[in-house]
């Protein structure tokens, strides 16, 4: 692949169309949000040339002032996006803006891209190297990089603070700013409807507040695995032989874990480590009656499965673990978290019941992030919808991150794990058996 380059074209702050209002002028955090690590989430978006013979096709100039409009007008719905954190718990919805900035790329089209997929390249398709940064000093809580190809195709690159969005408010966001270009272009008004209510469904009470979370890295190196709905319809169908009704991301999930813990072992030459696998959940469709998913902040928090000390791990009994685990959480705790009476009580029970599985010794703690079943495909900013979106590498120690691929039957899961560990990870025959190491997009 030719080494890329990445012409800075212009870079501009993008403020809200409308002003926000004097008393939405402190956006107070939820607890939930007061805990979150600062760390900045990355996606790109790739969109291939527009067909040339259509009437209504657009330059590049075109596409990135209609962005940077409908942007504006985004904003200024989801105004705290626009602001600078204040303190702990309050965001300053003061208007500064978020950073947008114009690229060109050289030297390489965006078939190449896709054809050879590489950490390296897509790295630089997101501005001031924010990607997975946690840099207090930094204050923008947006930033997107529109990178145009030589060859007509471009890429968006967005990275949103965690401190004030999760997966769903980001892709609701990012689809939101989409149907505003996308109706501007057809002289239509699309106007979003974000509900700004975590403050109010997780106050932070009297619940104590830990220091905020901090993404552990080492010496970890991120590769791309791809699983087509044959190798999961076929991973399900081994489950389901001891167990009913496995999910999609359920098997995918246990099955890398699995294969994390055997690449564990051998590189460790032993078996006694326990492990504590992480998952974490959106809370808004869990909760009783269940929140709107228009509801915009951090609304998710985790369970864990253990492994014990020697033990075999079996994919079925990962996977009814999940199940047991997940319908336990959200028996016990999720579904009470809207009883205002209950919530600081039921949060501090289902906190003190997280911390216990990580008080064994010489524990090795695995995360998994799943993006999938998100409409992250439906970002259609007037011409046409992604060829292809990732969340890129990711910096945080032994993670796993998931996402639809685009015809929404295969998962594709980036894998970051010790240099030694995914040396071995990537060479497993029963891995590769399910999953392809990097294949081509397109």
């Amino acid at each position: 692949m030719t080494t890329m380059e990445v012409e800075i074209i212009s870079r501009e702050t993008i403020k809200p169309f409308t002003s926000t209002s004097p008393h939405n002028r402190t956006y107070n955090l939820s607890f939930l949000e007061q805990v979150n690590p600062r760390t900045y989430v990355p996606v790109v978006y790739f969109y291939p040339k527009e067909a040339s013979e259509t009437p209504d096709f657009l330059t590049g100039g075109d596409k990135s002032n209609q962005l940077k409009k409908s942007l504006s007008e985004t904003l200024a719905k989801y105004y705290p996006f626009a602001g600078r954190i204040r303190d702990r718990g309050t965001i300053d919805c003061n208007d500064d803006g978020v950073t947008f900035v114009e690229a060109r790329i050289k030297n390489i089209e965006l078939s190449e891209i896709l054809e050879h997929p590489k950490d390296e390249v897509l790295d630089l398709l997101f501005t001031d190297n924010l990607q997975w940064n946690e840099d207090s000093n930094i204050n923008v809580l947006l930033a997107v990089q529109v990178s145009f190809f030589d060859c007509g195709g471009m890429a968006v690159g967005i990275c949103m603070s965690h401190k004030i969005a999760d997966t769903s408010t980001m892709i609701n966001f990012i689809n939101d700013w989409a149907a505003v270009a996308r109706d501007n272009k057809k002289c239509d008004q699309y106007v979003p409807s974000p509900e700004f209510i975590s403050a109010t469904v997780f106050p932070r009470c009297d619940l104590p507040l830990s220091p905020e979370a901090m993404i552990e890295k080492s010496n970890c190196v991120t590769k791309r695995f791809v699983f087509d709905a044959t190798k999961i319809a076929a991973l399900k169908a081994i489950v389901t032989e001891k167990l009913q009704n496995p999910t999609r991301v359920e098997a995918v999930t246990a099955f890398i874990h699995s294969r994390a813990i055997s690449a564990l072992r051998s590189t460790s030459g032993s078996s006694s480590n326990p492990t504590t696998f992480i998952q974490t959940v959106n809370l808004r469709a869990r909760m009783v009656p269940p929140l709107p998913q228009s509801s915009a902040g951090s609304m998710i928090w985790f369970f864990t499965v253990s492994t014990a000390e020697g033990s075999v791990v079996e994919l079925h009994d990962l996977v009814g673990q999940m199940k047991q685990r997940m319908t336990k959480f959200c028996d016990t705790y999720v579904r009470k978290f809207r009883a205002k009476d209950q919530w600081p009580s039921i949060f501090k029970e289902c906190i003190q019941e997280s911390r216990k599985p990580f008080s064994k010794g010489n524990l090795v703690i695995y995360r998994c992030s799943s993006w999938c079943r998100f409409p992250v495909y439906e970002a259609d900013f007037g011409w046409g919808k992604p060829i292809w979106v990732t969340i890129a590498s990711c910096a945080m120690k032994n993670a796993v991150f998931m996402i639809d691929t685009r015809d929404g039957e295969g998962i594709e899961a980036y894998v970051n794990l010790e240099k030694q560990e995914l040396d071995v990870f990537e060479r497993d025959a029963e891995l590769l058996a399910f999953a392809s190491l990097n294949p081509s997009v397109i």
